[in-house]
């Protein structure tokens, strides 16, 4: 770290130029968020401590096995052809910048070969926002449903399970006195789940998988919500917004606030245009930007996104593309052909090339 920095992560893309010049200080990062003080853990026997580098920061031969390891090996970088650089670089930028990045600007800006490889990477590390061990919702928790997506097809009407959009149940923590028209400052954590179907136990099966079992549920009079409710035990409070002198955004101030900044943040960078098919990854992003937003550091977010890479088991293009019925629905086919090695954003110095040209 720089002297005098006592945190794991730069605080500016300032520091990160000189935290990450090359590949290998990348590697090494890697190294030290799997392995810490051991230096060295195989993947393979599982033995700490007992192996030895090689040039180039990347290979390591472990004493106990006597087996070739990678620090990148059994994790989201497994087998990449991508330099460690330019994987930092669109870590860096996909979580600095407020609507994060595409992947056809993340192709342009980083001279990666390919539309499909940036395509792949931004998937990859969405996959990774989710934390398996993370603490369930707690309190008083609002949730509703909203529908994302085109206009229901002919015939199909209310909740109808359709290609052309997504049902997504959204929970989110109201630490405000009141259970129903609570002011909704100092707002908590939200998940946003899709579903297959709205039915009773779907909804309590996503319940019990993201809300604490002492938690007060906070809803719309709908049944399927108060149906899973009650097979889970939940105290729960429904209030009729048709029926109510107020609005819904008064009466369920916190998940209304995360209902429009989801629909805002997917208006935003992917423009709308997010299939039902990959949906969830997409909500994956918005939930790890929502709930570090108070993140002193934009770098806080590049750390704990580095941080669950090295613990997430490798992903192929084939785990993360699925097909859509759609022209823009159907996801890049993987590159054919010989492939070339990307370049990586360690780069000798250009000797002022602007000094060769006449102005």
């Amino acid at each position: 770290m720089t002297s005098g920095v006592h945190r794991p992560y730069p605080a500016d893309a300032i520091e990160y130029a000189a935290w990450f010049p090359d590949d290998e200080a990348c590697a090494d990062y890697l190294a030290w968020l799997r392995w810490g003080d051991y230096e060295f853990g195989c993947h393979l026997c599982g033995t700490l401590g007992h192996g030895w580098r090689r040039a180039g920061g990347m290979l390591w031969d472990c004493g106990a096995c006597r087996k070739q390891s990678s620090v990148t090996s059994g994790t989201l970088f497994d087998k990449t052809r991508t330099p460690l650089s330019v994987w930092f670089r669109a870590a860096w930028v996909m979580t600095t910048e407020t609507y994060g990045v595409s992947a056809r600007n993340l192709q342009r800006t980083l001279g990666v070969g390919s539309y499909q490889t940036a395509w792949m990477m931004l998937h990859r590390y969405r996959r990774a926002m989710v934390m398996p061990d993370r603490k369930p919702l707690e309190g008083v928790v609002e949730v509703d449903q909203m529908t994302v997506g085109g206009k229901n097809k002919k015939g199909k009407r209310g909740r109808a399970k359709d290609d052309n959009r997504a049902i997504v149940f959204a929970m989110a923590e109201n630490p405000g006195e009141s259970l129903a028209g609570g002011t909704g400052l100092g707002l908590g954590r939200a998940r946003l789940v899709v579903l297959d179907d709205y039915s009773a136990p779907v909804l309590a099966k996503v319940m019990a998988e993201n809300i604490a079992p002492d938690a007060h549920i906070v809803s719309d009079a709908d049944g399927s919500i108060a149906a899973a409710a009650l097979l889970l035990g939940h105290e729960h409070t429904s209030v009729a917004t048709a029926h109510a002198t107020e609005p819904a955004h008064m009466l369920f101030p916190a998940v209304s606030r995360v209902q429009a900044q989801a629909k805002r943040w997917l208006a935003s960078t992917p423009q709308g245009a997010v299939s039902a098919a990959h949906m969830a990854d997409y909500l994956h992003e918005f939930e790890f930007r929502f709930n570090r937003r108070t993140s002193a550091k934009p770098g806080m977010l590049f750390y704990r996104l580095m941080e669950q890479a090295v613990r997430t088991d490798p992903l192929t293009y084939g785990d993360i593309s699925k097909k859509g019925t759609r022209p823009r629905d159907i996801q890049p086919d993987a590159p054919t052909g010989p492939r070339s090695q990307p370049r990586s954003l360690t780069q000798d110095d250009a000797g002022r090339p602007w000094r060769s040209m006449s102005r």
